[in-house]
């Protein structure tokens, strides 16, 4: 019998407030070079009050309740924020992947690349892209699983479409 895994804090990590993941809190725009207004660097200096959407909805993949990630894998060690199932392609569920930095480490994304190979869940990653040594709003697209979700996920990016 298996037991249930413990849930986690994301308690000393603050890669979703830092700009990684770019979103809006009230009117800031929050991207790469630019965290939320509310982030001190260990927590969020207006917990009580953060907004519902995207704060309290967000559904860090290291945190989720029986997260397939190992422990080593929370965002401020592996430099990656997961978001399991964010979008489904031909009934699949597809993850996404986002550095807290310029690129996903090597080992994290090995890591991620065969938990996709494993379960036959498609990946998206990204890059941060740098311009005149700061960080561009723009990420690099990447895609990881069959061909056809690959030929897919470009068609999606000439379409405009919004992938997270």
């Amino acid at each position: 019998m298996s037991l249930p895994k413990l849930s986690r804090s994301c308690m000393g990590c603050t890669a979703c407030c830092d700009g990684w993941l770019q979103m809006m809190i009230g009117d800031a725009h929050v991207h790469p070079g630019c965290p939320c207004p509310y982030s001190t660097g260990s927590g969020c200096s207006n917990y009580e009050n953060r907004p519902k959407d995207p704060c309290i909805n967000f559904n860090c993949g290291w945190v989720i309740e029986n997260s397939p990630l190992p422990e080593w894998m929370k965002p401020n060690n592996s430099k990656v924020i997961v978001i399991f199932n964010k979008l489904q392609w031909q009934g699949v569920a597809v993850d996404l992947a986002v550095p807290v930095g310029e690129k996903i480490p090597q080992e994290s994304l090995a890591w991620l690349m065969q938990f996709s190979a494993q379960h036959y869940r498609p990946l998206i990653y990204m890059e941060q892209q740098m311009e005149n040594g700061q960080f561009n709003i723009k990420q690099q697209v990447f895609g990881y699983g069959p061909p056809a979700f690959q030929a897919d996920l470009v068609q999606w990016q000439k379409e405009g479409r919004k992938l997270w």
